[in-house]
């Protein structure tokens, strides 16, 4: 199945203390409301990337859609951070951890939602709530959000090949909901006759 990764969250560590306040009045890109939220918020144009950065140095980035960017973005920012914190290396090869991704992709088919709730024990689906249902996959760990017209956003993966794994499974179980069984029976029952 093919997918789009549109969203990627990372953890670094810039192994150094930050001085958020002297950061935030330095650079105009970063916000910094200690009485509403403990980090400051870095956000980037290119790549479009937003990171909350944390004291204690360490940091999360989040809006890449590939690891490629989200290494320019840690590069970016520690070299934006080094410019007023000389304690700050720069990370040219800097490390992080995946924690979330989020792709979305299509199944090419129209869902009947009711009926895939009704069939598999992992749908949640309340129509008065939300237009989508929720599909639980434990192995690797996702969350799926289903609409109607097979289009489906898909979270919780932390490498894309738990990502892709993910996707093929609960693809599979809801083809086979939404595929009408009776329908392509008569149809292979007439192809039988015309022989």
């Amino acid at each position: 199945m093919n997918y789009t990764i549109v969203n990627m969250v990372a953890s670094a560590n810039l192994n150094a203390t930050l001085d958020l306040y002297n950061l935030a009045i330095t650079i105009p890109n970063i916000e910094y409301e200690p009485e509403q939220f403990p980090g400051a918020i870095l956000k980037l144009a290119e790549p479009k990337v937003s990171m909350l950065l944390f004291k204690n140095g360490k940091v999360i980035c989040s809006g890449a859609s590939s690891e490629k960017d989200l290494g320019l973005a840690i590069f970016k920012a520690s070299k934006l951070i080094h410019d007023i914190q000389k304690n700050v290396k720069i990370q040219k090869n800097a490390e992080f951890n995946v924690v979330n991704l989020v792709a979305t992709a299509n199944l090419n088919m129209t869902l009947d939602l009711f009926k895939t709730a009704m069939e598999l024990d992992s749908v949640e689906y309340e129509p008065e709530q939300f237009p989508g249902a929720i599909l639980r996959v434990e192995d690797p760990k996702l969350t799926l959000l289903l609409f109607k017209n097979g289009k489906l956003i898909c979270a919780g993966a932390k490498r894309e090949e738990f990502l892709k794994k993910g996707l093929a499974k609960a693809a599979k179980l809801i083809r086979e909901v939404n595929t009408p069984k009776a329908k392509t029976a008569a149809v292979k029952a007439k192809a039988g006759k015309k022989k």
